[in-house]
């Protein structure tokens, strides 16, 4: 990369400022030197050519706007001189797609150290579920929680009620003004690893890796549509690799009965011969309800705690894309290095999932020319014009997913934003279409039909089957989810420096001429398979962020 600006692709009109351009500033690009005459912010972009209202503005050789206003060269592309703009897509514009294939080799006998399970995929975690069906167990789900993980040591730390005690006992003692004075409490070192050193680990079980309680708002009150996606959704967390069995809560009497959600999990994966211990709530009192849980669920905590990692090969990992708090750096560095990492694990076998279709608005040419036939690109479309006119009769549209934080660091329309997140996608062609909470059986790329919401998608694509997830942020974001780990990838090393306590991995140097993208996506995928054997924790685990939203099928950017 030049040491202040990037053209990313030959057709496009504007450049991008990889540092802050003073007003005033002439700056070079592949022999054609420009005047920036009011300055352009590090992220943002300007233009090569003037461009009247109405005329188009091009990046990543697409269609991500068209000007309002007269915008002069060098000019920089604002919501006040650009508005939203996309390309049309169809069948009838398919254009022959060619691809070759990253070298893999360095990988190809790689393995990580992973929980088999009878269907034949294999978990990075080893997680026992406690859910709910209705709303109304969200409280004995909560009841169960604070008691299997404060006594099996799977809390989280105290240090917060630690603060609040000392600030008590200073109050109690008088000494108010000594609180007003006080420095700032220090950090503690957040654990590295998945489990303590032996010999100072409280956990009896060293192979079950946590107990993961979900809570909702839905099950019933709702549309039945509602509770049957739910359904479908649980059953998708139920059947994931990294999960070995679940304590279902119901009330009874809610949409949401007990045995179709035994019946959809049998549906999904006849062979997956998962645990489900089911317990009615109107069937007699809440003690006897919780009682009986717990003393079931320790037994088979015991069971589970008898599976041991064995070695895995690369090609049984399945791996979800996300970016959120995305910035103008999001396309040009974390996005196309995660993209590259699933090329490679294409190229092993292994799957990949690239979810939020509102963020692929303007891309969806691209993808559909990738599409292995008409039937997978007709999905596609359809999935992609039902969802963008809810949004539309709800008053709305993809147009308005771009955040004020987005905007503010660069990423003007949703066409811009869009073109940048599927770089997540990598280059591979795409072996499937999906709905949401259709399982991913493909190996390859796989389309899953999501919100852009950040919790929302996630929560899809663990309930679809990945067990692990590539989360990459300019801005910050410490979202995670209950079973599968999510990873945080910086897309420029000021994030990582701010904030330490949620990024895992920082592909900034990107952006510094550093390293390449493929080098970045390489030495990512080396770090993965660690995180993959429990060799280490991500920041979301060790801050117990276990975020899940199901989605409605409402609108939802």
């Amino acid at each position: 990369m030049s040491d202040s600006i990037l053209k990313i692709h030959p057709d496009d009109n504007v450049i991008v400022a990889l540092t802050d351009l003073p007003a005033g500033a002439q700056v070079t690009y592949e022999g054609h030197t420009y005047t920036v005459p009011n300055g352009v912010a590090a992220k943002h972009k300007f233009v090569t050519e003037a461009r009247q209202p109405g005329e188009p503005v091009h990046m990543y050789g697409v269609t991500v706007g068209l000007a309002t206003q007269p915008i002069g060269q060098g000019e920089v592309i604002t919501t006040f001189n650009l508005r939203h703009e996309a390309d049309p897509y169809g069948l009838a514009q398919r254009q022959p797609y060619t691809y070759k294939a990253p070298d893999a080799l360095a990988f190809a006998t790689r393995t990580f150290m992973g929980y088999h399970r009878p269907d034949g995929r294999v978990g990075t975690r080893n997680y026992w579920l406690v859910i709910p069906l209705v709303f109304c167990e969200n409280r004995n789900v909560l009841t169960l929680k604070d008691a299997f993980e404060r006594e099996l040591g799977y809390a989280q730390s105290d240090q917060y009620r630690d603060q609040v005690r000392e600030l008590l006992h200073l109050y109690q003692h008088g000494q108010i003004d000594v609180i007003k004075k006080m420095e700032p409490f220090v950090s503690p070192e957040q654990n590295k690893t998945l489990h303590n050193e032996p010999g100072t680990s409280r956990r009896p079980f060293p192979n079950v890796d946590g107990i993961k309680f979900l809570t909702h708002e839905m099950g019933c009150g709702g549309t039945r549509q509602d509770s049957a996606a739910l359904c479908s959704l649980l059953a998708g967390y139920i059947n994931n690799p990294n999960v070995a069995g679940a304590t279902v809560l119901s009330l009874g009497c809610q949409h949401l009965q007990t045995d179709m959600l035994e019946k959809e999990v049998r549906r999904q994966n006849p062979h997956g011969k998962k645990t489900l211990l089911m317990y009615e709530q109107q069937a007699g009192t809440e003690y006897e309800l919780l009682t009986q849980a717990i003393k079931d669920t320790f037994l088979h905590l015991i069971e589970i705690n008898k599976i041991e990692r064995q070695p895995a090969p690369l090609s049984q990992l399945c791996v979800g894309l996300k970016c959120g708090g995305s910035d103008g750096f999001s396309g040009i560095s974390a996005n196309p290095a995660i993209g590259y990492l699933s090329d490679l694990l294409g190229t092993l076998g292994g799957r990949t999932v690239l979810a939020e279709f509102p963020e692929l608005c303007g891309a969806e040419q691209n993808l559909i020319d990738r599409m292995p036939d008409d039937q997978r690109a007709m999905k596609f479309m359809n999935l992609m014009e039902t969802y963008a006119a809810q949004a539309e009769a709800a008053g709305s549209g993809f147009d308005m997913n771009p955040s004020p934080g987005n905007i503010k660091d660069g990423l003007i329309t949703d066409a811009i934003k869009s073109a940048g997140a599927a770089r997540k996608g990598g280059l591979a062609f795409v072996a499937d279409v999906l709905d949401y909470t259709e399982p991913i059986t493909s190996p390859g790329l796989n389309l899953l039909c999501t919100p852009g919401n950040d919790v929302e998608a996630t929560t899809g694509m663990a309930g679809s089957g990945a067990n692990l997830i590539l989360f990459t942020t300019g801005l910050g974001t410490p979202t995670g989810n209950p079973i599968s780990p999510v990873v945080k990838i910086s897309t420029n090393t000021k994030l990582k420096n701010r904030m330490p306590d949620v990024i895992d991995f920082d592909s900034g140097p990107v952006i510094d001429g550093q390293q390449t993208i493929e080098q970045n996506g390489a030495a990512l995928l080396d770090w993965l398979i660690g995180l993959a054997s429990g060799t280490y924790l991500t920041k979301a685990e060790q801050l117990g962020q276990d975020d899940f939203i199901p989605w409605k099928r409402g609108v939802s950017l």
